[in-house]
């Protein structure tokens, strides 16, 4: 599929917020949402530092959405992720209502967009979301693939 420079822009934009992550030794993956055009959130794993299972990119992202928009829903805004959401982030997107979901890796351990479930698309539930996958894969993957050398060597 043939992206737009501006879903380019938003993808680099998470890609952005992985490497911070990378950065404070946290799983590489980033998360902007976007409405209108504007980046309206931002988030980056930091289950490690705030020594919590929910911190993941996508939820943070999620949370500083609907603060700035003061608003409990996201509809017409779009997720833009580096990595395919889990099942948590997922529910998270469709309970927020956001509309679309552009991610960059496909997660085949954890992912609920495609690889494992797809729970956006299967319309069992009463909102649905248009998922577009491979959007800078290959920035991403090598991102997490530096980071779990990293975590390796680190471990001899």
């Amino acid at each position: 599929m043939l992206f737009s420079e501006e879903n380019y822009r938003f993808m680099y934009a998470a890609l952005q917020e992985a490497e911070l992550a990378f950065d404070e030794k946290e799983i590489p993956v980033g998360a902007v949402i976007v409405k209108e055009g504007r980046i309206v959130g931002r988030g980056h794993n930091q289950t490690e530092r705030l020594k919590d299972p929910t911190a993941h990119a996508e939820m943070i992202a999620i949370t500083a959405a609907a603060n700035t928009l003061q608003a409990e829903r996201l509809t017409g805004c779009d997720l833009y992720v580096t990595l395919e959401p889990c099942v948590m982030c997922t529910g998270a997107a469709l309970l927020a209502r956001v509309s679309n979901i552009y991610f960059a890796a496909f997660d085949v351990k954890f992912g609920a967009c495609g690889s494992i479930y797809n729970f956006p698309e299967e319309g069992k539930y009463n909102h649905s979301i248009k998922v577009y996958s491979g959007l800078m894969e290959k920035e991403s993957q090598t991102l997490l693939q530096n980071f779990f050398k990293e975590v390796r060597a680190t471990k001899k």
